[in-house]
């Protein structure tokens, strides 16, 4: 398979990690070679064993990575699937002893979601809240735990502010309970070190595609203490200690135990470099006014950091910059409607909230990359800025109508102009019998409702003021195919039309 595609300066390696070239050529002599061709658990003939001993060594590797005992290692398709599995399958096997289940506001979906779906089911669930700065206290957990909690489940750092937790304490606030927990360590595998024993945790997941390996593998490591209590979450096998049946994909494991061990030589390397790329970028974007930086001054992911642009819609703001592949904080996209529920959860403003960006550098990009993105950053803001800018349009006669707020997601100005009526037609209300000369809109809103904006100035001009039929906001949803949860930016639309149509009517 092949195709064109114009490459931008790829910083959004906390959603994923090129493959390192080295992790590539290992899956790739897998893949071509005898090691490709057995099902590792055939053990009766040489090919099987063969493939079994690279999932072996694969294991070693990803175990040296977090000080762990190979046996205790279960591979999955990600860390997707090893959070449920640890959150589904401890609290179902622990379900007889106690039914409550602790997690953090700021967790990832993949734990989130498990909480959510052990609520419907009749467990309890605490959800804690982070101080301003994104860390969950010891206290806070400890206030949260009840004689019948199973389960802690609280990510090492966060995947969209990069803010590292204390772990240590916050296990030990656990093991003073007897209550398991787990850790979601997608995101600081590949740049922090992590000893399991030191920290004392009880579940930890793993992601190979967030280490420059590949994507579709992952695993949960899984203490001896924890694992008596742990249920798969499906059946058909004896595979992975009888937590995780299926054949084991030979290749991307491989692949996975080889960008395990390329961190752990040059994680200190890595960090290092990544953190330099983040002072070039933060210094070349001094000049730029009403920014926020929602990322911790100390306990931060290297590489990483989360930017809020004031005055700005975030979707706009990423598609103005199409040279740079980065993240929106945001979300105002197809499928979600509100800001950032981390941001959010940390008390940051909806404002600020929907206009943010995470830039994640990685092993691969370099000081010119970093000057780049902060010159292109620079320029989109400014552009975005300009054309949102309030006043009327040069020249007079302009009547204007606004509607919605940056707190709203959305700030929409239309201002319209009316061409009076052709001499010799009376009316008792001149202004009625106008019409729309001119249309033009000044708006903070995404992509999908600008070209809405684009085509209402087309086609409304020349209609008559009393009646300028320019539809409605579910008319333009259908027409352009919106999400419904564009609608309410749409609203916003209308009331503004409605609006400056009123001002000139008067």
């Amino acid at each position: 398979m092949s195709g064109h595609l114009s490459l931008s300066i790829f910083l959004d390696h906390a959603s994923t990690t090129p493959l390192d070239p080295a992790v590539g050529a290992v899956m790739v002599e897998v893949l071509q070679g005898p090691l490709g061709i057995g099902n590792p658990s055939s053990s009766t003939h040489e090919y099987g064993r063969a493939a079994a001993a690279v999932i072996e060594q694969a294991r070693v590797e990803i175990a040296r990575l977090i000080n762990a005992d190979t046996q205790d290692l279960v591979f999955t398709s990600g860390a997707t699937e090893a959070d449920n599995l640890a959150v589904l399958g401890l609290a179902r096997g622990r379900a007889h002893q106690g039914r409550h289940v602790v997690t953090a506001r700021t967790e990832h979906k993949a734990v989130l979601d498990p909480c959510k779906q052990l609520e419907k089911r009749g467990w309890q669930v605490s959800w804690l809240e982070p101080a301003r700065d994104g860390r969950i206290t010891a206290e806070s957990l400890a206030a949260a735990l009840r004689d019948d909690t199973q389960l802690v489940s609280i990510m090492h750092a966060n995947n969209e502010t990069g803010v590292v937790q204390d772990i240590a304490a916050l296990a030990a606030v656990c093991r003073e309970r007897a209550v398991f927990l787990h850790c979601d360590a997608a995101q600081s595998a590949a740049r922090l070190p992590i000893d399991v024993h030191a920290l004392g945790i009880d579940l930890l997941s793993l992601s190979a595609h967030k280490m420059y390996g590949p994507k579709g593998v992952g695993a949960l490591w899984v203490s001896p203490r924890a694992r008596p209590w742990l249920e798969p979450l499906m059946w058909g096998g004896g595979h992975e200690r009888g937590l995780r049946p299926g054949t084991l994909a030979t290749h991307q494991i491989a692949g996975f135990g080889e960008a395990a061990n390329r961190v752990r030589e040059r994680r200190d390397h890595d960090a290092a470099h990544v953190e330099h790329l983040v002072a070039v970028f933060r210094e070349a974007l001094q000049g730029l006014k009403d920014i926020v930086w929602n990322d911790h001054p100390q306990f931060r992911l290297p590489g990483l950091v989360s930017i809020s642009v004031l005055g700005v819609e975030g979707e706009s703001l990423i598609a103005a910059m199409p040279g740079i592949a980065v993240s929106s904080g945001a979300a105002c996209d197809s499928a979600v409607g509100e800001p950032s529920y981390v941001l959010r959860a940390q008390g940051v403003a909806p404002e600020l909230a929907q206009s943010t960006l995470r830039i994640s550098f990685g092993r691969f990009n370099s000081e010119v990359e970093a000057q780049q993105a902060a010159a292109i950053l620079h320029s989109a803001v400014a552009e975005l800025r300009d054309r949102d800018a309030p006043g009327p349009p040069a020249g007079e006669g302009w009547h204007m109508g606004m509607a919605g707020s940056l707190r709203e997601g959305a700030r929409i100005r239309a201002y319209l102009r009316t061409r009076p009526a052709p001499a010799g037609e009376s009316a008792a209300e001149p202004a009625a019998a106008s019409s729309i000369e001119a249309l033009e809109f000044r708006a903070v809103t995404c992509p999908a409702v600008r070209a809405v904006l684009d085509e209402l100035q087309r086609r409304c001009v020349g209609r008559p003021l009393a009646d300028p039929a320019f539809g409605g906001p579910r008319d333009w949803a259908r027409e352009f195919a919106l999400p419904i949860e564009k609608l309410g930016r749409l609203l916003l639309v209308e009331d503004a039309l409605r609006a400056a149509v009123a001002a000139a009517l008067k």
